[in-house]
Order: structure tokens, then C-alpha cells, then sequence
């Protein structure tokens, strides 16, 4: 577990099945969503050695099912109160069930969860209330942006000054106009509410590109409209040079340990 100022993260699951990820200065832990079954999250939590009773919250980014499928479960489990803001809780509320300590944060103000700070700021996705994180602590600042259609001058005033990003690369803009899925539907993915493309991606890192970044994690990739490959290549174009590395999360599969630390300036 990190020590000397550094935040610790694993993504258990990212993509439209399942996203999940843990977060922990040392001292204090979170799950940012929880949408898996409950048993697998536990089950991908022990392959990192990784103890959910251990947790400290659940933060919970918006009300959509691949986000929030075994919150409820997980904060009656391990009696783990729910970090959600008003306006997404009631819009999931029949879904999470019984929840004993429900948490209300609102979008544009930081709250503690234990040593660790978190400042939730909107996003544009098709959710009632979605918010991407920044999590501090002690100086090493990781951001959370991985549903959102497009990168607004909001989302990239927080993603600034952050050591390590996870960010969204959802779509190959061609595999997507050229797959199986049915035009409303890639209306909604290519929509100011729906996800962001690999090119996307790659100029919103153009913009927010600072000496302090040392690690990008692309996260929530579909598996029919684009590769971990397709989205490696279009933002090594971005990152080459620099210094900064570069990681896929993918559905499957929950990622290493991935421990972050603010550089000495």
C-alpha cells in the first residue's frame, strides 16, 4: 500500500459492462462506482490482495447500471456508507435498495472521505446528474473522467495539475460508423452526452498536456467500436516525448496497482 504522500489505484473493471475502481492513500479507501455483481468485485478485489472491509465509502459517478450494480449489496455487506449526489440517487434509489448512511455531495464542492479529498464537477453525459472526480491527497492529485460526450472548459480546468488521469477513449470514430450498432444509437455515442472518441482524447491531452503528468490510463474502451491498440496509437501521437505513460483498462480483466505520486519540483 503507498506511502509518502501517494494515492494507489486499481481499476477493477472499465467499459459498458462493468466499471469499478479503487482508490487509497494508505490511510483511507474508496470504490469509485461499483458496477459489477458484488461477488465479482470482491472476487477481483483479492487478486490485488485488495480487503473490502478495508473500504471506507462508495462514491457512485452517475445512476447508470454499469456503474451502480452492486453498490446497495457492497454498502449492506460491508456496512459502507454511499457518496452520491440528491439528483442521482433518486434517480437510482429502487435500484441500490436499503443504503443505511447515504452521503449527498454536490457537484462543484470537495468533501473528505477520510484523508482522501474529492471534488466532483459535472460532465456531459446522457445521466441525471454525472460527475467526474479529482482525488487528493497530501499534494498528489489523481482525475476521473470517464463517461462524457464531450471535454468542456470545466472538465479540463479540474483534469489541470493532475500527476495521473483516467480518462475516457471510448470509440474508433471509424469502427463506429462502420460497426453493427444501429444509427440511433451511434448518434447517442457521437452526442455532446454520449462518449468520447479516441481523437477526442487525444486533443483534450493536447490542452491539459503539463510537466507534472506522469501516467494516462484510458478507460471505458467499447469492445465493439474500438481496440485497446486503436486507442494506444492515437494517443502516443499526443504523449510522445514527454515522458508520460501510458495504460489501457479494460473490461475484462482488473489492472495492476498503479501507485501515483506528485513530482518534486
Amino acid at each position: 500500500m503507498p506511502i509518502d504522500d501517494a494515492i494507489s489505484v486499481c481499476l477493477l473493471a472499465s467499459g459498458s459492462r462493468g466499471n469499478a475502481i479503487y482508490i487509497t492513500d494508505g490511510q483511507s479507501s474508496i470504490l469509485m462506482d461499483a458496477g459489477l455483481s458484488g461477488v465479482e468485485i470482491q472476487r477481483r478485489m483479492a487478486a490485488r490482495d485488495l480487503d473490502p472491509q478495508q473500504l471506507d465509502g462508495i462514491v457512485v459517478s452517475h445512476e447508470h447500471n454499469d456503474h451502480i450494480q452492486a453498490v446497495g449489496i457492497l454498502a449492506r455487506r460491508f456496512r459502507l456508507p454511499v457518496y452520491i449526489s440528491a439528483n442521482t440517487y433518486a434517480a437510482s434509489q429502487k435500484q441500490l435498495g436499503r443504503i443505511d448512511a447515504i452521503e449527498r455531495f454536490n457537484c462543484g464542492t470537495p468533501f473528505l472521505v477520510g484523508s482522501l479529498e474529492l471534488h466532483p464537477f459535472s460532465i456531459s453525459h446522457d445521466a441525471t446528474d454525472p460527475a467526474g472526480f479529482t482525488v487528493t491527497a497530501n499534494g498528489t492529485r489523481v482525475g476521473i473522467a470517464t463517461d462524457l460526450g464531450i471535454a468542456t472548459t470545466m472538465v479540463k480546468t479540474h483534469l489541470q495539475n493532475c500527476v495521473a488521469l483516467i480518462i475516457e477513449a471510448n470509440h474508433d470514430r471509424t469502427m463506429l460508423a462502420e460497426g453493427p450498432y444501429p444509427w440511433p444509437l451511434k448518434q447517442r455515442i457521437q452526442s455532446r452526452s454520449g462518449h468520447l472518441s479516441n481523437d477526442d482524447t487525444s486533443q483534450l491531452l493536447q490542452e491539459i498536456l503539463h510537466d507534472g503528468l506522469t501516467h494516462v490510463i484510458l478507460a471505458h474502451l467499447s469492445e465493439q467500436n474500438n481496440t485497446p491498440n486503436k486507442a494506444l496509437q492515437a494517443v502516443q501521437q499526443t504523449l510522445a516525448g514527454t515522458g508520460v505513460n501510458l495504460s489501457v483498462a479494460v473490461q475484462n480483466s482488473c489492472s495492476k496497482v498503479y501507485t501515483f505520486k506528485a513530482k518534486v519540483r
